[in-house]
């Protein structure tokens, strides 16, 4: 048991990856696993339900009302914790995108356990501002920023967190996403990600068939998900770091 290492089967950022080794088994002690067919619904958006749950294979989708997608939750990730430990109806469905294995946690073990792990709910509220900070920020590119540097933040973002090596500068993204789902993603109208989406083709940036998109510059997309104001940040600390004056 003091071995185990759940970083090592999670994506990093998520909460079982940021647990320790005793701490991530005492978790996953907790609960049902189970399969998770691909369209099972992990939980639906208004219902009362006192469960969270741990993605330990696949990928699961966030929506709010019946098209929007709001995130994407991946290995290793909690689910439903806010109306677990709050007795508030859930906030959004959660799906799965396909095939996967998860692990039902009721709220009368997960409660105790955080209790008795202080770490883990460290780890948890770590997570909760993670992801409030990616909220507010995409705020942020809503209103000020054009579709197509929304476009590459939101698709950087995909292929750090979700992309999987095809060779030396290219990615491809590890879960399938229509046009539709990109453009909630990005706070946008269809046509308007259709056309930001051609822009990136046409540069030989990403290609996209059939939900799957390949990042082929990762490097190029980050330079278009760059903005004047985060390039002077960047230089800022470049310099701080160097001891140079700005």
């Amino acid at each position: 048991m003091g071995n185990f290492d759940a970083s090592s089967l999670t994506a990093p950022g998520t909460l079982l990856a940021r647990l320790n080794g005793p701490t991530a088994a005492a978790l996953l002690a907790l609960g049902v696993e189970q399969p998770a067919p691909a369209g099972h619904v992990l939980m639906r958006e208004g219902a009362r339900e006192s469960y969270v749950v741990i993605v330990r294979h696949g990928v699961a989708k966030v929506t709010g009302g019946p098209t929007v997608l709001l995130s994407i939750r991946v290995e290793g990730d909690l689910i439903g914790e806010m109306s677990a430990l709050s007795g508030s109806p859930r906030c959004a469905t959660v799906t799965m995108a396909g095939p996967g294995v998860v692990r039902v946690i009721a709220n009368r073990e997960f409660a105790p356990f955080l209790t008795a792990h202080a770490d883990a709910a460290v780890a948890l509220a770590a997570v909760a501002c993670d992801r409030l900070h990616r909220s507010n920020r995409r705020c942020v590119d809503f209103s000020a920023y054009p579709v197509r540097t929304r476009l590459a933040r939101v698709l950087t973002e995909l292929a750090e967190v979700h992309g999987r090596r095809l060779g030396e500068s290219a990615v491809e993204v590890g879960v399938r996403l229509t046009q539709p789902e990109l453009a909630s993603l990005c706070g946008v109208a269809d046509a308007s990600i259709h056309q930001a989406l051609r822009e990136l083709r046409d540069a030989r940036v990403v290609s996209t068939r059939y939900g799957r998109i390949t990042v082929w510059d990762l490097a190029a997309l980050r330079a278009q998900a760059e903005t004047p104001s985060t390039s002077r940040r960047a230089r800022r600390e470049a310099a701080s770091e160097s001891g140079a004056a700005v």
